[in-house]
């Protein structure tokens, strides 16, 4: 099996680094990119065809939710993640609204991000 190619898009550095790390940790996984919002992220899944996407749902330029919904329209086949601090039924609404395939919260477990991944990777919701 090829490489799972993660793309990573948060406006936070310090967020990014840590999640990249993480999921780099993981076999065959690979982190093709890491940018800080929503737009970037659009124009590097263009260039570098990642697997999934993660992105946080508040980014200047174009917030995950849009980005999401644009991902969805033009690159079909990438997976789409938000991660996010907001923890309601009504954002978790938006979010499977957005064309996203999941949602986790920032107050996760560091597990729980990377059994999301692998459940997009496995065609799971």
């Amino acid at each position: 099996m090829s490489a799972l190619r993660i793309l990573i898009a948060d406006d936070h550095e310090l967020v990014r680094r840590g999640i990249r790390a993480l999921l780099e940790a993981e076999t065959n996984w690979s982190v093709v990119a890491d940018v800080g919002d929503g737009q970037k992220a659009l124009e590097e899944a263009q260039r570098m065809k990642p697997d999934v996407v993660i992105l946080d749902i508040s980014m200047p330029r174009l917030n995950g939710l849009e980005a999401a919904r644009r991902f969805k329209k033009t690159h079909p086949e990438i997976k789409v993640l938000i991660v996010t601090m907001h923890d309601s039924e009504n954002v978790a609404r938006e979010v499977l609204e957005s064309g996203a395939r999941g949602c986790v919260t920032k107050s996760e477990t560091a597990r729980d991000l990377v059994t999301a991944v692998s459940a997009l990777q496995r065609g799971k919701t």
